[in-house]
């Protein structure tokens, strides 16, 4: 039996844990790590959560993973980790596709870069 793309990303918004933009400042405040996953052009135009890391979906695994010599070392499997894209999709799978990889600690901006600029939240643009 098949599943819709809309079906896999409302299981993982079930399975993951879901922040909005208050507590994902507060714990950006205390020390997470927030990672931008959408594609460079997104941020160029709507800007990013300031002092996001930018780690493109496609390139998630390859980058968290720290087998891999393309690891970033911001990418901690133990480090309070919250991911984010344009409305909450692919960062939801993104968080279960974390957890297959070990990441323990980690979470997801329900409704995104969207959510956060509505909630009245900064935004920083790329020089």
């Amino acid at each position: 039996m098949s599943i819709t793309t809309a079906e896999r990303v409302q299981e993982a918004k079930a399975r993951v844990e879901t922040l909005d933009p208050d507590r994902t400042a507060r714990q950006l405040a205390d020390g997470a790590l927030v990672v931008d996953i959408r594609e460079s052009a997104e941020r160029e135009t709507s800007g990013a959560i300031p002092g996001a890391v930018h780690v493109p979906r496609g390139l998630l695994e390859f980058k968290a993973d720290p087998t891999m010599s393309t690891h970033m070392a911001e990418l901690d499997p133990v480090r309070r980790t919250i991911l984010y894209c344009a409305s909450g999709g692919r960062s939801a799978l993104a968080v279960l596709t974390l957890q297959e990889l070990g990441y323990t600690d980690v979470a997801h901006l329900d409704g995104g870069i969207t959510a956060w600029l509505a909630a009245g939240r900064p935004v920083e643009f790329a020089e």
